[in-house]
């Protein structure tokens, strides 16, 4: 009897053993469908936060938006900003320029160059409605006479020197936003700044679609920098306006280097 009772023990402590892995696989098993239960709710209501567009505006926030900002510049006599265009080729950066940048109503303009010329300068329009080229040092009596549409003055978006002020960067970017928009907008603010993004129409060639992405100052309600990409979103180009000055009586004679002012415009900057 002791010898069966000890068997049955034996067996019994086996049996209770060969069934404890089998209720820790369960037990195992049970804690993970709990876990993943868990993970998917937290995934599901976290997704739609992280991974969420900026918001849409409406068309009265986008009318409001443009009303600002055609005010500001209308506000505007004359200003100066130092100006960076950055170009792009397959995504690489292939050429920079850089320069002082004036304007005074209604279309006088001067191009300091800083880079890659330093101290050429171009001033549109001259008397022929030319625009005049007169670069640096010893070179300067080889001043040229170019028309506002010629080739060597035209950038590679296609952009004429006589469509470079703010004025009509916000009249584009309004047609941007209105009339020649291709798809939704996208708002959102960045350090102050207030961020569209929009498909559009290319403001300079035809039949080209552009991803603009304008950053505007809402102190000043004028644009500060643009960016234009590929429907792709490859970056092409960007246009930045820094230390930007506005009203600040710039006299005529700053826009005259053919042979009236010279030097001095030049000695006015």
């Amino acid at each position: 009897m002791i010898f069966e009772a000890t068997r049955i023990g034996a067996t019994s402590y086996q049996e209770s053993g060969a069934m404890a892995p089998l209720c820790q696989a369960i037990l195992r098993t049970a804690f993970l469908g709990i876990y993943l239960f868990l993970l998917f709710l937290c995934l599901a209501l976290l997704v739609p936060h992280l991974g969420a567009s900026p918001p849409q505006p409406g068309g009265e926030e986008i009318v409001e938006i443009i009303g600002k900002m055609k005010a500001a510049v209308a506000a505007v006599k004359d200003y100066q900003t130092e100006t960076e265009v950055r170009e792009y080729r397959d995504g690489r950066l292939v050429d920079t320029k850089r320069f002082l940048y004036s304007f005074k109503k209604p279309n006088h303009i001067r191009i300091d160059l800083e880079t890659p010329h330093p101290g050429m300068v171009l001033v549109y329009p001259n008397e022929g409605g030319k625009v005049v080229v007169e670069p640096f040092g010893w070179a300067r009596f080889l001043r040229l006479h170019l028309p506002p549409d010629s080739g060597v003055l035209m950038t590679s978006a296609g952009q004429r020197i006589d469509q470079t002020d703010l004025g009509l960067l916000v009249q584009n970017m309004a047609h941007s936003l209105t009339d020649r928009r291709h798809g939704e907008i996208m708002l959102s603010e960045e350090d102050g700044l207030l961020c569209l993004e929009v498909m559009a129409e290319n403001h300079f060639r035809p039949n080209v679609l552009t991803r603009y992405r304008f950053l505007i100052d809402e102190k000043r309600w004028l644009p500060v920098e643009v960016q234009e990409r590929t429907p792709e979103g490859m970056l092409q180009r960007e246009v930045i306006f820094r230390s930007l000055r506005t009203s600040i009586g710039i006299p005529d004679t700053f826009f005259q280097i053919d042979g009236r002012s010279g030097e001095d415009g030049r000695s006015n900057r």
